[in-house]
C-alpha cells in the first residue's frame, strides 16, 4: 500500500477509474490493472442517493481534491470548487466526516501557513481563480485559521484591481483585454457576494453589492440575443478580436456551458444578496428570461441540451453533459427557492431524467460516470480559438469532468430535498 503515498501514482490510478463499460470514455479499457482494486475496494452502494454516489465516485477517482479536473500536480483550479460545494452540502446533511476531510485536506494542501496559495498569481487578474475562494470561505467559517483569512484577503484584493470595461464590467483575464465572458460571472460574482455578506460592513457592503449587480447588467445589455433570449459566449468591447463581430463585438455562437455558468451565477449570487436590495428584482427578471430561453432549445426527446444550443440538428453537434447539468441545477434550485413558478420543475425534471438515462453509466464497483462532457472551450489564445460552430463541436469530449459532475451533484441535492 506504500504506493498510495505517492501523489503521482494516485493520480495515475484515479485517471484509470473511468467506467470500462462507458461507450463515451475517452480511452476505454477492457480490464482494470490489478492495483486498481486497492483504490475502488469498497463498492459504492446503489441505495445511496445519486448526490452521494457521484461524490464518492469522484473521491475514488481523485483521492485528493486538487486532482479533480485531472490535474497532475496541486493546482488552484476553479472546477474543484464546484465538486467541493457539493461535498460541503452533503457533509452538512449527513455529518459524515469523510466528506469534510476531503474538503479540509484541499485547503491545507493549497494554502500555505503564510496565506499564499499554491499556483495562484494575482498579477494575472484571472477571474477563474476566484471560484475556489468559496471553499476557503467555508473552511474559514468552520476553522478560523489565519492562513485562510490571509488567502481570502488576497483573492478579494484581486477584485479591486481587476481590469474593467468602460461600464465597469470585469475583463475575464488580463490577457483578454476588453472582454467579458459568461464564464466570468460564475467565477467571480458568487465569491464576491459571499465574501461581501460575511466580511463587509457599512457603505462598502452597498458599494460591493451594486458592483455585483452591474456585472449582470452589462452582460444583459451586450450579450443577449433579442430574438431567442439566449446569450452569446463573450463580448469584446474593443471589437479587436478575430472572433468578435465588428459591429456588436459578440462571439458567433451560443455555447451550452457558457450559458450554464451564467445561470448558476444568478441563482448562487441570490443566496448572498440581501432581500431588500433592489438588484434582486433585476436578477430575478434576468433569471426568468434565461430559463424561458433555454427551455425553447431543450431537446424534446431526451430533455438534454446540445453543445451549441440552437443548432441541435446540425452535423457533429451532440447532447452535452456539463451544460445540461448546469441548466437542471439552475432551474430546480430556482423552483425550490421560489424564484420561478412550480411549472418550471417539469422541465428541470425532464432534464434530470435525461441525464440519468443517457449520460450516466455505473460500473461493477458502483463507480458512477458522467459521460459526454466537453473538456474545455474558450476564445482567442494560442492556438487561436475562433468560436465557430466547428470549433465548439470538435473540442475534446471526456467523461467525469468536474465541470459536469459538480453541477450534477448540486442538481441531485436539490431534487433530494
Amino acid at each position: 500500500m506504500n504506493f498510495i503515498k505517492n501523489n503521482l501514482t494516485i493520480y495515475a490510478l484515479a485517471a484509470l477509474c473511468l467506467s470500462p463499460f462507458s461507450s463515451f470514455a475517452q480511452k476505454p479499457s477492457d480490464t482494470f490493472p490489478k492495483e486498481i482494486s486497492l483504490v475502488v475496494k469498497e463498492k459504492i452502494s446503489s441505495q445511496l442517493p445519486w448526490s452521494q454516489r457521484m461524490l464518492l465516485s469522484e473521491m475514488k477517482r481523485f483521492p485528493e481534491a486538487w486532482m479533480l479536473d485531472y490535474n497532475k500536480n496541486p493546482k488552484w483550479s476553479y472546477p474543484t470548487a464546484i465538486v467541493l460545494e457539493g461535498a460541503e452540502r452533503i457533509y452538512e446533511k449527513t455529518g459524515d466526516k469523510k466528506y469534510y476531510n476531503y474538503i479540509t485536506k484541499f485547503g491545507d494542501t493549497m494554502v500555505k501557513e503564510d496565506g499564499s496559495i499554491v499556483s495562484y498569481d494575482l498579477s494575472k487578474y484571472n477571474l477563474d481563480m476566484l471560484n475556489c475562494g468559496n471553499v476557503l470561505l467555508y473552511l474559514y467559517q468552520k476553522e478560523k485559521k489565519e492562513k485562510y483569512l490571509k488567502a481570502l484577503q488576497t483573492l478579494r484584493s484581486q477584485i479591486d484591481g481587476q481590469p474593467r470595461t468602460s461600464e465597469g464590467g470585469f475583463w475575464h483575464k488580463k490577457i483578454y483585454p476588453h472582454q467579458m465572458w459568461l464564464d466570468g460571472l460564475y467565477m467571480g460574482e458568487p465569491f464576491y457576494a459571499h465574501y461581501t455578506q460575511y466580511f463587509s460592513k457599512g457603505t462598502d457592503t452597498e458599494k460591493a453589492y451594486n458592483d455585483i449587480i452591474n456585472q449582470f447588467d452589462v452582460i444583459q445589455k451586450h450579450l443577449i440575443d433579442k430574438k431567442t433570449g439566449l446569450l452569446y459566449h463573450a463580448w469584446d468591447e474593443s471589437r479587436e478580436q478575430a472572433w468578435a463581430n465588428k459591429e456588436t463585438g459578440l462571439s458567433p455562437n451560443f455555447w451550452s456551458r457558457a450559458m450554464g455558468w451564467y445561470g448558476m451565477a444568478i441563482v448562487d449570487v441570490l443566496d448572498y444578496l440581501p432581500q431588500n436590495h433592489p438588484g434582486r428584482i433585476k436578477l430575478l427578471s434576468y433569471l426568468q428570461s434565461y430559463c424561458d430561453a433555454i427551455i425553447k432549445v431543450q431537446d424534446k426527446e431526451t430533455g438534454l441540451w446540445y453543445q451549441v444550443l440552437d443548432k441541435g440538428g446540425e452535423k457533429e453537434n451532440y447532447l452535452e453533459a456539463t451544460g445540461s447539468s448546469m441548466f437542471v441545477y439552475t432551474m430546480i434550485k430556482s423552483v425550490n427557492k421560489g424564484y420561478l413558478s412550480k411549472s418550471y420543475k417539469s422541465y428541470a425534471k425532464k432534464g434530470y431524467k435525461g441525464i440519468l438515462k443517457n449520460l450516466i453509466t455505473v460500473d461493477k464497483n458502483g463507480i458512477v460516470n458522467l459521460n459526454k462532457c466537453c473538456a474545455v472551450a474558450g476564445l482567442g489564445g494560442n492556438p487561436y480559438r475562433s468560436g465557430s460552430y466547428e470549433y465548439y463541436v470538435n473540442e475534446e469530449i471526456r467523461s467525469n469532468d468536474p465541470k459536469g459532475t459538480g453541477p450534477f451533484i448540486l442538481a441531485c441535492l436539490e431534487f433530494e430535498k
